[in-house]
């Protein structure tokens, strides 16, 4: 009876650190791709703002959208 408690215990902490490496790959690997999106986004928003400017029209509404993509573009592009 011990061996097989022994046993569960030992395999439990074997599992147990192997799915904490699996995991700790997987959050790098999640975080990398945040990071990756985020830059995409940055440079999109970027973009979008200089060539919103050149065809921009003279309004309200215009200068909304205008405020609205760079909200976004400080938003994404913060961490640069």
């Amino acid at each position: 009876m011990k061996k097989i408690v022994l046993l569960a215990l030992l395999s439990s902490f074997v599992l147990g650190e192997g799915m904490s490496g699996w995991n700790n790959y997987a959050n790098e690997e999640a975080m990398k791709a945040k990071k990756a999106e985020q830059a995409r986004m940055c440079e999109l928003y970027t973009k979008k703002i200089e060539a919103y400017k050149e065809t921009m029209r003279d309004d309200g509404l215009a200068q909304a959208t205008l405020n609205n993509y760079i909200r976004l573009e400080s938003t994404y592009c913060e961490e640069k």
